[in-house]
C-alpha cells in the first residue's frame, strides 16, 4: 500500500463524490422514476453494465488504504465487506492478491486492447454512419427508438448509406446493422479481433473506456471513472446528433452528416473527443501495469487532506472534491439534463 488517507480526509471526498454524482444523474433517475426513455442518457446504463449505485460508491484505487480510526463504524464495515477488500493495520485497503486471482485476466485484457487502441492514428472518416446502417432499409417503425421519427424519413435515410462509405472497425457498433447494411462494410469486427481492430478516433471505442473502467473496479479511482463516464456521454450526445434520428425536442440539434458542413462538425468533435479520450486510456493502463508489477510491498505513509503520494490518488481526490469535477484532460463537465 502507498498511501493511507486519514478518516476526514477519505470521508469528505466520499461525500463530494457522490454529490457530483447526484448531481450528473439526477434527470437520469427522475425519468426512470416516472417510466420515460431518454435515447442518449439512458444508454449508459442500458448498454454498460455499471449501475448509478456503483457509480456513485466511492474507490481511492489501487495503493490507497483508508485509515478506520475516526471513521463511521458503520461505513468502515459496509467498506471492509466489499469484494477483495480487507483490514490490514487499521486501514481498509484493496486485497491485491485476491483481486488478481479473480480478475488477472480481465486487467491483462484490458491493459492490451487499450495498450494496441492507443497505438494506432485515429481514423475519423466515418460520419457516425454506424447509426444510419443500423436502420438501412428497415420497414416503417422498427428501427430502435421508435418514439423518435426519422430526420430524413425511411427512403432519405436509405439513400445517405448508399452515397456514403460504411467503415466501421468497432464489433459493437457492426453487429447492430441490418443484414442489408452489412455487405456495406467492408471491415469485419469481431469480437475475438478486437484487440486488432480498435482505433482512437472511434467514437464507440471512446466510450467504452468508462466501460473498462467499471469492469476494473475498485483498482480505478472513483476520479478516474467518472472522467471516463463525463466522456462516455458527451460522445454518446454527439453519436445521437449525428444518427438519422430526429432529437430536437430533446434539445439536440442534428450534426447533418450528409453536408459537407455537417461532415466538418462531427470530425472535429471526433478529434476532441479523442484527444480528451487519450489521458483517460493511459491512466487506465498505467492502473492495469502498477497492478500487474504488484510485489507485495506493504510500505506506506500516512497522508492528510494536504499530503498526496499518488498521482492517481490525488487526481481522486482532486476531482471528486469538485462536485462539477473535471476529466483528466482537463475539460469542465456539465451536470446531466433533467
Amino acid at each position: 500500500m502507498g498511501t493511507v488517507l486519514v478518516a476526514d480526509a477519505w470521508t469528505a471526498t466520499a461525500r463530494a463524490h457522490e454529490a457530483a454524482v447526484d448531481e450528473r444523474l439526477a434527470g437520469h433517475l427522475e425519468r426512470r422514476r416516472r417510466g420515460e426513455k431518454h435515447p442518449v442518457e439512458d444508454f449508459l446504463f442500458t448498454y454498460y453494465r455499471l449501475r448509478p449505485a456503483a457509480l456513485r460508491r466511492w474507490a481511492p484505487g489501487l495503493g490507497v488504504g483508508l485509515l478506520v480510526d475516526g471513521a463511521p463504524a458503520d461505513e468502515v464495515a459496509e467498506r471492509a465487506a466489499r469484494r477483495w477488500h480487507r483490514v490490514v493495520d487499521g486501514a481498509v485497503e484493496l486485497d491485491v492478491e485476491h483481486y488478481l486471482a479473480e480478475r488477472g485476466g480481465t486487467v491483462r485484457f484490458v491493459r492490451d486492447l487499450l495498450t494496441a487502441t492507443a497505438s494506432r492514428p485515429a481514423q475519423l472518416g466515418c460520419f457516425g454512419l454506424h447509426e444510419w446502417a443500423m436502420v438501412y432499409r428497415l420497414p416503417e417503425g422498427a428501427q430502435r427508438h421508435e418514439d423518435h421519427p426519422l430526420r430524413l424519413g425511411a427512403a432519405g435515410t436509405d439513400e445517405v448509406v448508399e452515397t456514403h462509405r460504411i467503415r466501421c472497425s468497432h464489433h459493437d457498433a457492426f453487429r447492430f446493422f441490418t443484414p442489408e447494411a452489412v455487405p456495406l462494410n467492408p471491415l469485419r469486427p469481431s469480437r475475438s479481433g478486437v484487440v486488432d481492430q480498435e482505433q482512437p478516433g472511434c467514437l464507440h471505442a471512446t466510450m467504452d473506456l468508462y466501460k473498462w473502467a467499471g469492469q476494473l473496479g475498485p483498482v480505478v479511482p472513483s476520479a478516474l471513472l467518472l472522467a471516463c463516464f463525463d466522456l462516455a456521454r458527451d460522445v454518446r450526445e454527439l453519436d445521437m446528433q449525428a444518427s438519422p434520428y430526429d432529437l430536437a425536442d430533446l434539445g439536440y440539434p442534428p450534426v447533418r452528416i450528409e453536408t459537407p458542413d455537417g461532415k466538418a462538425e462531427y470530425a472535429r468533435r471526433q478529434r476532441a473527443l479523442a484527444d480528451r479520450a487519450a489521458p483517460l486510456r493511459r491512466s487506465l493502463v498505467e492502473v492495469c501495469e502498477r497492478l500487474l508489477d504488484q510485489d507485495g510491498s506493504s510500505g506506506r505513509r500516512i497522508a492528510t487532506r494536504g499530503q498526496r503520494s499518488s498521482p492517481l490518488a490525488a487526481s481522486a481526490s482532486r476531482t471528486a472534491l469538485s462536485p462539477c469535477g473535471s476529466s483528466s484532460s482537463g475539460t469542465t463537465t456539465k451536470p446531466a439534463r433533467a
